[in-house]
């Protein structure tokens, strides 16, 4: 993917809102072939072998160093860190210089959403423990922030358990998100519509996370990235932008998966704007963000998501939703609540 290219993408800072991205993402088509040609995909069964590297000008296998660089461990391995933490409803890496995670992976089944074995009422937000102290985010780095404590892996997808309700309260799930018109908003509708995906997989593998993308600069027209940055002190940052990279399993041993990848500004969307328009190659969220998502899954194996179901959201009262999470039996869907497209 061409520096350009990637810079368009994500270039979408979350002052700049919906009516950016929205610009940003027109003419889907033509950008989806660039960047499907221009990106590096991960090596797989059939990508050629790296290139052999030269051989140095210098036989350094015959040198003795009189220096060891690597003393240093003696006193402490400097890092980073990846706290990986799992809990009953997810798992995650923590990323200990943001006080965010990097990503958040849940799984969810048709029997995990049916059951309700949980309430809202009884969880509270909590740091996380297992964290270094000096390196976790603080309830009162939240406070006052205007910023809401923002699920990764909503509550709603861990109601089979009130242990596995209550672990997605953990800070090390929480990312500061905007509240009105996003978490509360569109970001809680898209979540709704990952768990519709149970009418039509057996299992659903999603993994949500931060991203902190560049804008360019009307000043000088270079591109840089500028982040809030929250608590007391500051030290909890503010993404620019959220992913969802989502897996939908047909069920059978070796069979197909269906991807989705998507990256949302950290802003007030239109409930109106066609989740679509936030449709990303995968290829491009592995950049950004540093990770790999499917490395292991054959290309062959791969379906597009959007192209097997109607990637559309079906927007619901945050009242009515907050009610679900209260003990309210989820009512039932149909297929036909989620038909697939046209052809």
């Amino acid at each position: 993917m061409s520096k350009t290219t990637l810079a368009i993408i994500a270039g979408v800072s979350a002052a700049a809102g919906s009516a950016a991205t929205a610009a940003i993402f027109a003419n889907r088509s033509q950008k989806k072939d660039a960047l499907t040609t221009t990106t590096s995909l991960p090596p797989t069964s059939t990508s050629p072998p790296p290139p052999v590297p030269a051989p140095l000008p210098h036989p350094f296998k015959d040198l003795v160093s009189p220096v060891n660089p690597t003393g240093v461990f003696q006193y402490g391995f400097p890092g980073p860190i990846n706290d990986l933490r799992p809990t009953l409803s997810t798992t995650s890496s923590f990323d200990r210089r943001t006080r965010n995670p990097y990503w958040v992976a849940e799984h969810i089944t048709p029997e995990s959403l049916n059951a309700n074995n949980a309430d809202r009422r009884h969880s509270i937000f909590v740091e996380d423990e297992s964290i270094p102290e000096k390196f976790r985010a603080k309830l009162h780095d939240y406070f006052r922030s205007g910023y809401d404590r923002g699920h990764q892996v909503p509550a709603a997808d861990a109601k089979w358990s009130q242990d596995a309700l209550d672990q997605t309260f953990l800070l090390s799930n929480m990312c500061p998100q905007v509240g009105e018109g996003f978490n509360r908003d569109y970001w809680a509708h898209f979540e709704d519509f990952c768990r519709r995906l149970i009418n039509h997989y057996p299992s659903v593998r999603i993994v949500t996370g931060p991203l902190y993308l560049p804008r360019r600069d009307p000043q000088d027209g270079k591109w840089r990235i500028s982040y809030e940055v929250i608590g007391n002190p500051p030290n909890v940052s503010v993404p620019t932008h959220f992913y969802k990279v989502i897996f939908a399993e047909d069920g059978k041993t070796g069979g197909d998966v269906s991807l989705g990848a998507f990256v949302l500004p950290n802003a007030k969307i239109d409930n109106e704007k066609p989740l679509q328009s936030f449709e990303v190659p995968i290829e491009a969220i592995e950049r950004a963000s540093g990770l790999e998502f499917a490395s292991n899954l054959p290309v062959l194996r791969r379906k597009k998501l959007c192209e097997q179901v109607t990637c559309s959201l079906l927007v619901r009262d945050y009242a009515e939703r907050q009610k679900n999470l209260m003990g309210a039996a989820p009512p039932k869907k149909s297929g036909g609540a989620f038909p697939p497209p046209s052809r």
